[in-house]
């Protein structure tokens, strides 16, 4: 299998990398379009700003590709907040794969913000791998609203969608790299 993860030249790579390492696919780091357009798989990572992740895929040109892919794709935290039309963060548009906005987490005193620790899941499609009780890790300050798109949510003041669908396209706002198990068996779900 061809694993393509994205090369924005920043963010999580490593770590995504040796998550699917252990289930011996050797994933490609790459920013080429045509090597991402011919992947079997392709995961877009992400750690960072909306504003810079986007200049970076304009510059490399690969808006159109990625919003163009019909093969399964993954986009991780920020990765997944990409895929929405738009982000409060910096005013930012984003590829519009999925109707909705990412907005700023509200904080309160026992809810800080970013959101950086292990959340439950309530799961709505057992088919990515995940069940109803799973925790997962999460590291974000921003996060879409509910909609259509959602199969899996964790609460934080508000529900935020943990796992979304849409077409082709899955997305995680949670790290699957970094929680334990049950981001082992979403990785792996993937992959089939």
């Amino acid at each position: 299998m061809k694993l393509a993860v994205v090369d924005l030249a920043y963010g999580n790579i490593g770590s995504i990398q040796l998550a699917f390492e252990r289930f011996d696919v050797r994933p490609e780091l790459t920013a080429d379009p045509e090597e991402i357009r011919n992947a079997d798989r392709v995961v877009l990572p992400g750690v960072g700003a909306a504003g810079y992740a986007m200049q970076r895929i304009d510059e490399l040109e690969l808006r159109d590709v990625l919003t163009s892919l019909e093969q399964p794709a993954l986009g991780i935290c920020l990765g997944m907040q990409l895929l929405f039309e738009r982000s409060e963060e910096a005013d930012t548009t984003c590829l519009g794969i999925i109707p909705g906005t990412v907005r700023a987490l509200e904080p309160a005193p026992e809810r800080p913000v970013p959101h950086m620790g292990w959340s439950r899941l309530e799961v709505r499609d057992p088919e990515i791998g995940l069940k109803t009780g799973d925790y997962v890790y999460f590291a974000n300050g921003y996060a879409a609203d509910p909609g259509e798109a959602t199969v899996a949510s964790a609460a934080y003041g508000r529900e935020i969608p943990a796992v979304v669908r849409h077409r082709n396209w899955l997305g995680a706002q949670f790290h699957p790299e970094r929680s334990s198990e049950a981001g082992a068996e979403f990785l792996k779900a993937f992959l089939r």
